[in-house]
């Protein structure tokens, strides 16, 4: 047995688990594609909890270094569905915008997709609380897992295709892990600040751990698109960061790896058939460039709900055709730029970083990344 499969394994042991996706294919609510539509397919989710595996809330002072003291909810702010093609051919990482307006089963009206698992979830809880329910930890489990299994849904409905597998990791994971590898490069086209954030970064390459890596993936105010830069942020930064880690000594380095397992059991979810070792082959993949970063085509950035909230809207038909196209032997057409009120910022893409693509890095519907070792600068 290879000292990788081992190390694997010990990472394995450390992971915390889900049933979430066995149940968002079954009940009433499900609407669930069919198994077999051409790829396998793993949703990766990034929240914000407030807490830690059991419940517990996180103390004042990691609340800080996570720059996320001032809010309670739980949002999941990076939502990134890889397809996988059964019959081989380029993996596709296709992101979708966190302000989304989607159907949510379950819920009355439309959500924003980032509210779908927390809001399902205090009502779960809440629903428990009511019945009697005092065992804080199964609440949180079966109010987790109801969250998921709704996320896990929504995501369905809007794409046409069916969630195979799922992997999430907390704020405080993320935050542990950027430390484990010591480190994420990054570039920024211009120096930015925004206070609810926490984001203060110079221009020009740098590198980003903990608070600061939570505040780069984090920011959208400030930026030229919003949440459409910040995912192109997400992007990236999940590019360097699996370049970090198939370059270094992560895996073979004794100290390292027990400060990963530590990391992963404090703040990683993943569904009871999914392994380390197949998130390890689509990190090779990552890392090399082997890996197309799309995101969603969009109708429109800037609208308002009838609760006053900033939606991004989409034409849920137009999504599912493009997302099934992504494993088709011909490439879907880039969607065109979306319309945007007069007073949101211009829609149309960023020009391209130097060594990238010719398109720019979030062209929507179009790829965001090409094989080039070099860190893209960004907004």
């Amino acid at each position: 047995m290879s000292l990788l499969w081992l190390r694997v394994v010990q990472l394995e042991e450390s992971t915390n688990t889900t049933d979430a996706v066995a149940q968002a294919q079954t009940g009433p609510a499900a609407q669930a594609p069919p198994p077999d539509d051409g790829a396998n397919d793993i949703l990766i989710v990034g929240n914000d909890s407030r807490t830690d595996m059991q419940g517990n809330p996180l103390s004042a002072e990691l609340l800080r270094e996570l720059r996320t003291e001032a809010t309670e909810t739980l949002n999941t702010d990076t939502l990134i569905l890889l397809r996988i093609p059964r019959a081989g051919g380029r993996t596709s990482a296709v992101s979708i915008p966190r302000d989304t307006s989607v159907t949510v089963p379950g819920l009355e009206n439309e959500e924003k997709i980032n509210g779908a698992y927390g809001i399902t979830k205090a009502r779960t809880a809440q629903r428990m609380v009511d019945a009697g329910e005092s065992d804080r930890r199964k609440i949180e489990r079966e109010s987790d897992d109801a969250g998921r299994t709704a996320l896990i849904q929504a995501v369905q409905l809007l794409t046409g295709v069916r969630v195979d597998h799922y992997a999430e990791v907390s704020l405080y994971g993320f935050y542990l892990l950027t430390d484990v590898i010591d480190g994420v490069d990054v570039c920024l086209n211009r120096s930015t600040s925004d206070p609810d954030s926490g984001a203060s970064f110079a221009s020009g390459p740098q590198t980003v751990r903990g608070g600061d890596a939570v505040s780069f993936v984090r920011q959208r105010n400030g930026l030229p698109r919003g949440d459409l830069d910040r995912i192109v942020r997400q992007q990236t930064f999940l590019s360097s960061a699996m370049r970090k880690v198939m370059s270094g000594d992560l895996l073979t380095d004794t100290a390292k790896l027990n400060a990963l397992s530590d990391a992963v059991s404090k703040s990683v979810v993943m569904d009871e058939g999914l392994h380390f070792l197949d998130l390890v082959n689509q990190a090779q993949a990552l890392a090399s460039g082997e890996v197309t970063f799309v995101t969603i085509p969009v109708t429109g950035v800037g609208a308002r709900n009838a609760r006053k909230q900033s939606i991004i809207t989409v034409d849920v038909p137009a999504v599912r055709r493009y997302v099934a196209a992504l494993i088709s032997d011909s490439p879907p057409a880039p969607a065109a730029p979306p319309s945007s009120p007069p007073s949101s910022p211009p829609a149309s893409p960023p020009p391209s970083p130097p060594g990238f693509a010719s398109k720019g890095m979030l062209d929507l519907g179009a790829p965001a990344l090409a094989r080039q070792p070099a860190v893209p600068c960004v907004d």
